[in-house]
């Protein structure tokens, strides 16, 4: 332990790895640009600077603290250097904002505010660079780049991608796919992690927000929503919530608002695909073929799979995800009914995700000329709707989900953090299914939100080793060590983003481990109030594969071809 001297205060610090993290325990909020806890140190902003006992400056991000250091964090050198960084940012920066899609969530917008620039003494932008809209869930606008480097340091450490980088040098310097491809000729899987962590508009989600407007506006079509369970522990924090905080009451309330017909919910369909694919797993045990079987339920991870290891494809489950499982069960449940009124449903999801964008926009989604899923819309879409609508969140009156899809086992609900489809698929093979207080102690090994996770489970006298990994850089890691025959297992989940579907892509950001953490928890306290534990108790779902499904259960799986297909 050691003590620094802060603004002539004494400070006590442990293991806070640099001078920043010790400012901030002082209660000090430095502002920044490129720092963030979970990655590599950059030092580039220079928003964290501050001044020694000797009139030397430097970013606090880049610093180890030392005992009988004394620092400032106010002076006027600082304050001069901090309001011309930012005058030089907003110089380079195209000044859109009042119809920018991160309005008021906007750090560079932030902080102008909060150090009092009213007016750039600089000029703006000579000459504009293309926006990139060619992915169907990420645009890039780099007139809007400060060059932090978030982006570059999430996409090459988390996600092991390395699809964005620095490019050109001098006053051409821009962050790009190399040789200035876009997002659609290059490996991006549209994960979203680099839209998380950009602090200006640079990097946002496709809007699909007037296509959902369209479709509920026209009177020949149903719209049904369907919410992934996700939405519902992050959807708060953009109305003041505290994160985990469960919400779908409120979403269910406000969708009715805007006029969605049904509103159902993705962990009906979570239950539908965990008996598939413990059908499916329990089929591959017995073959002793295609193990370990990879989960199929994150589209990040399944196109990550495709591009980097091609060979893996069969052993990822033929289920489709939740997403489109319900999209396709949803079509054909109505499709007698819309001949009958004249009419079209057009199935729109909620999800934390924006790969699940891409994946809605996959050709083997198609059925018959019919969209499994039409429209995707993410958490942070769905808080401008609500907005934009006019609706007060916090005090809307809960109201339940429509039947026969919105009845949801705990299990179908917790596939919305890592380790929650495991302990699913676990829980529906276990003939004794356990009690709350033996499910915390027989799931622990496969709960929490350590990068690679293990565990054993007896199965019909069979040991079954699985493994559960979130963050494709760790999931590459794992794969290399089950080639290279250090790793065995046969079954094993992935999730691309960090913490699983409650750090996705079109959550509201900032995400760290502790949002991840109270996000997770959320959910796992849904799960221990649910009065049906396993997916297979579901009554709604025996009645739907005992009746309806009966002899149309190839709609929910992926009729894979000889040739992998890539498209975006």
């Amino acid at each position: 332990m050691g003590i620094m001297i802060i603004d002539n205060k004494k400070v006590e610090f442990t293991d806070e790895k640099n001078v920043l993290e010790v400012v901030r325990k002082a209660g000090i909020d430095l502002p920044t640009f490129c720092y963030h806890s979970e990655l590599s140190i950059y030092g580039a902003c220079r928003m964290c600077i501050v001044e020694d006992d000797r009139g030397k400056i430097f970013a606090s991000c880049a610093q180890l603290p030392k005992d009988g250091m004394v620092i400032y964090t106010q002076t006027p050198k600082l304050r001069k250097y901090r309001k011309t960084i930012l005058e030089l940012l907003l110089a380079n920066h195209e000044r859109d904002c009042t119809s920018c899609n991160i309005t008021g969530r906007c750090t560079l917008r932030k902080l102008a505010h909060r150090f009092g620039i009213d007016d750039v003494r600089f000029g703006e932008l000579d000459e504009k660079l293309p926006i990139d809209d060619s992915s169907h869930s990420i645009v890039r606008n780099p007139n809007k780049c400060i060059y932090c480097g978030d982006c570059v340091r999430v996409c090459d450490e988390v996600q092991g991608l390395g699809i964005l980088s620095f490019t050109h040098r001098g006053s051409d310097l821009r962050i790009s796919p190399a040789f200035d491809k876009s997002l659609s000729e290059v490996e991006c899987v549209n994960c979203g992690q680099c839209r998380t962590a950009c602090p200006t508009g640079a990097i946002t989600v496709k809007d699909d927000r007037e296509r959902f407007w369209d479709a509920l506006l026209d009177k020949d079509t149903r719209v049904v929503a369907q919410i992934a369970p996700a939405v519902r522990v992050a959807l708060g924090e953009r109305f003041g919530l505290e994160a985990g905080t469960i919400t779908i009451g409120k979403i269910v309330a406000a969708l009715k608002m805007m006029g969605v017909d049904e509103v159902y919910d993705t962990g009906f369909a979570a239950d539908i695909t965990v008996i598939e694919e413990s059908e499916e797993f329990v089929e591959r045990l017995k073959s002793n073929q295609d193990l370990p079987l990879f989960t199929s339920c994150c589209p990040a991870w399944v196109k990550f799979a495709e591009y980097r290891y091609p060979e893996l494809v069969d052993n990822i489950s033929s289920c489709k995800s939740p997403q489109q499982m319900f999209g396709a069960v949803v079509k054909e449940y109505y499709r007698k009914k819309d001949e009958e009124d004249g009419k079209k449903t057009v199935m729109v999801s909620i999800m934390p995700c924006t790969a699940k964008k891409a994946e809605a926009a996959r050709e083997e989604f198609v059925n018959n000329g019919v969209r499994d899923v039409d429209i995707v819309i993410t958490t942070n879409e769905l808080a401008r709707l609500i907005v934009e609508m006019g609706i007060v969140f916090d005090e809307l009156e809960d109201q339940s989900l429509d039947m026969p899809f919105g009845l949801a086992s705990g299990s179908g609900v917790i596939f919305g953090t890592t380790g929650g489809v495991t302990e699913a698929v676990v829980m529906r093979l276990l003939k004794d299914k356990p009690d709350h207080t033996e499910k915390q102690v027989i799931f622990n090994e496969v709960r929490g939100l350590d990068n690679i996770k293990e565990a054993s489970f007896n199965v019909d006298g069979r040991e079954v080793r699985v493994a559960i990994v979130h963050g494709l850089k760790n999931a590459d890691n794992l794969i290399k060590m089950i080639k290279a025959g250090e790793k065995h297992y046969d079954f094993i989940e992935v999730m691309a983003c960090p913490g699983g579907c409650v750090s996705g892509g079109g959550q509201p950001a900032p995400i760290d481990s502790e949002i991840r953490a109270k996000r997770a928890s959320g959910l796992y306290r849904i799960d221990r109030k649910s009065f049906i534990k396993s997916s297979e108790l579901n009554p709604l779902v025996t009645e739907l594969f005992e009746d309806f499904l009966k002899d149309k259960k190839e709609i929910l799986h992926v009729h894979k071809n000889s040739e992998v297909s890539y498209g975006q």
